[in-house]
């Protein structure tokens, strides 16, 4: 293509990484050392903290948000730049991971530990994997012995007597030793010079397998443990004795994960004795040598994942405590925050090519499900009000000062989230959704209607299969309806939030007067005016609250209201939930009719089509096509508002 010169820009990058590139012996490696001792003396666990630290850190004091301290409580939540875009809903076992690090990076317990996530299929944890070797290939380059296999710090060719000089000079602590390879080289190449050893560079990468080891799950019947640590090169047998270091091929997940990562996909459907070698790997640190050569140094990080019954099953059998007091578990559970749920699936469809118009709601409507199957059923609320809480919306019983207690839910229920709808699943469905899309836009009522059909081929017990299909037929589609309701209400009204925070205030002043038995004064005449009762019983009897209830209401709402000035929060319509569901359907009931008329009629007249098309507008501007609002409108008219 003209103006792209592709052979300058292949010679630039050329040039740049052969800057970067180190070739020299180790005398020459002791004097670039001088300058940042510590940073090359760094061990794996140390690194990889600061490559995930290194892009920022953002610390959240929940009091300082509402939503926040309603889901975590008296908290300070950690965020992490580097997990930030890709991974939501899972704060709590990032935390746990990132603690991981921090105490290993320090040298800590955890240094001689492996990391060990567990979770539900689609949960995230292969994509955590994946973001930490991701994270080491952005590593600058690392010194190392040329030709080493273990790709081993030069820092291990000073002999042992010589350590504690260096150790002082260079202010570090020098850790481990020289592998078989590298210790013949030393004696019979270089006649014990160690100052003449040749130092390279060398950088990370997954797919080159420099410094980072994949172990899959093996067959058992031929399991080889030549995949984790090498093996003995048969046809150099007959150039060299059996114990020769020539001999060896050090070629395993750990030998290429030494100073990286060594991962464990389903690390728990290998046999037990195929995992021996995690136990000297990690408070050893070193593991076989193939035939019959000592024990090699061995500093990595060992990332291992499974589902929770193959842990079960593994941590079950007492003959395996050697392994599990090597393990420090994370749980990883399916997002439980309908609003993070919803940047999940926002964010995959980013990812890929759809680019079809996808009706406000849509997604939340699908996240509401995936959520719904994955919360314990409880007696304190229902799914959906749960679901709510979850998501730190404002859930204050009727008639009552009360809120319901999130941690109080959360003990009833230890295993939440750790089984029900995968992403994967709602992806799959949304794509469907999407393909089979004649008008390129997918709406609420469409999906729901894939994730019937979906949720009824699903290989699940029955019951469970019910009580999914209850969810999308009767607490969705009523959710829905509330939604699209008011929706459909509001639309028709200009200004609908200022005629809302009207009624709220007024409410509230009449409310308050009534209470302490005091008048209001007008704000235009300056006269006195007692409580208008009838104001305030047309408000509370949109939820059902007559009669000597009435009294009640009113006082909590005039103290919930001063509990909330007293904690320096703000008040607004949407503050009590009771007295926001009222005021809602107050409004709302003063133009249903009229919404009702114009979007059932078939034939409209001036002033019905003027109404329609303006509601239209508005629908329009909130995020509708004109597809999807046709659809939405019929629906409203069919399901809403029957005669």
């Amino acid at each position: 293509m003209p103006g792209f010169d592709f052979a300058a820009l292949i010679k630039k990058d050329r040039e740049e990484r052969k800057k970067e590139r180190f070739s020299g012996t180790f005398l020459d490696y002791l004097e670039i050392l001088k300058d940042s001792p510590k940073q090359e003396a760094m061990l794996a666990h140390a690194r990889m903290f600061q490559l995930l630290t290194k892009s920022g850190v953002e610390a959240i004091k929940t009091e300082e948000h509402p939503r926040l301290k309603k889901i975590y409580g008296n908290a300070t939540i950690k965020r992490y730049n580097f997990f930030k875009k890709e991974f939501f809903g899972i704060d709590s076992s990032i935390m746990k991971i990132m603690r991981y690090f921090h105490s290993a990076a320090m040298q800590g317990e955890e240094a001689r530990q492996v990391l060990y996530l567990v979770g539900p299929v689609g949960a995230g944890k292969s994509s955590l994997m994946e973001a930490l070797k991701k994270a080491l290939e952005t590593s600058p380059p690392i010194y190392v012995i040329e030709g080493c296999p273990m790709r081993e710090t030069p820092l291990h060719l000073i002999p042992k007597h010589m350590r504690p000089k260096f150790e002082e000079m260079l202010g570090i602590k020098i850790e481990g030793d020289l592998c078989p390879v590298c210790r013949y080289r030393l004696v019979n190449d270089y006649n014990g010079h160690y100052e003449k050893m040749p130092i390279t560079t060398s950088e990370f990468s997954i797919r080159s397998r420099k410094g980072v080891g994949v172990v899959p799950p093996v067959d058992p019947n031929n399991q080889d443990t030549s995949v984790l640590t090498g093996s003995v090169d048969i046809s150099k047998l007959d150039l060299y004795p059996e114990d020769d270091p020539r001999v060896l091929a050090l070629n395993g997940a750990f030998n290429v994960g030494n100073r990286g990562i060594v991962e464990f996909i389903e690390v728990f459907k290998n046999e037990v004795e195929y995992l021996h070698t995690m136990i000297t790997a990690t408070q050893e640190k070193s593991i076989p040598s193939p035939g019959k050569g000592s024990m090699i140094y061995f500093d990595g990080i060992i990332l291992a994942h499974s589902n929770e019954a193959e842990w079960n099953k593994f941590k079950s059998d007492h003959t395996n405590e050697a392994i599990l007091d090597r393990i420090v578990k994370v749980e990883v559970p399916y997002c439980m925050e309908l609003d993070e749920e919803v940047k999940i699936y926002r964010k995959m469809l980013s990812n890929s090519n759809f680019d079809a118009h996808i009706a406000p709601h849509t997604i939340e409507v699908a996240s509401m499900f995936a959520i719904l199957t994955r919360l314990s059923p409880s007696n304190k609320v229902d799914a959906l009000t749960k679901l709510k809480i979850y998501n730190g919306e404002e859930i204050v019983e009727k008639g009552s000062t009360k809120k319901v207690d999130i941690f109080e839910l959360r003990e009833e229920a230890t295993r939440e989230g750790m089984s029900g709808i995968s992403t994967r699943f709602i992806m799959k469905v949304l794509d469907t959704a999407l393909s089979e899309s004649e008008n390129n836009c997918i709406n609420p009522i469409a999906v729901v209607d894939t994730l019937i059909k979906a949720t009824k081929e699903l290989a699940i017990g029955e019951d469970e299969k019910k009580r999914y299909l209850a969810f999308l037929q009767d607490t969705l589609k009523k959710e829905y309806n509330k939604i699209i309701e008011k929706e459909v209400t509001r639309a028709f009204i200009h200004g609908y939030k200022e005629q809302a925070e009207s009624l709220f205030n007024n409410y509230l002043d009449h409310a308050e007067a009534f209470v302490n038995s005091t008048k209001l004064k007008d704000k235009n005449t300056g006269e006195e005016l007692e409580p208008d009762i009838k104001f305030l019983q047309s408000i509370e009897e949109q939820i059902g609250i007559t009669g000597t209830s009435a009294l009640g209401f009113r006082q909590d709402v005039t103290s919930y209201m001063f509990t909330v000035l007293r904690n320096n929060g703000k008040i607004a319509y949407e503050s009590y939930e009771p007295l926001k569901e009222a005021i809602e359907k107050k409004l709302m009931a003063s133009v249903k009719e009229l919404s009702r008329i114009v979007t059932k009629a078939r034939v409209r007249d001036k002033e019905q089509d003027s109404k329609y098309n303006a509601m239209v507008e508005e629908m329009k501007r909130n995020g509708y096509c004109d597809h999807c609002c046709n659809v939405i409108l019929k629906y409203a008219a069919n399901n809403l508002w029957k005669d």
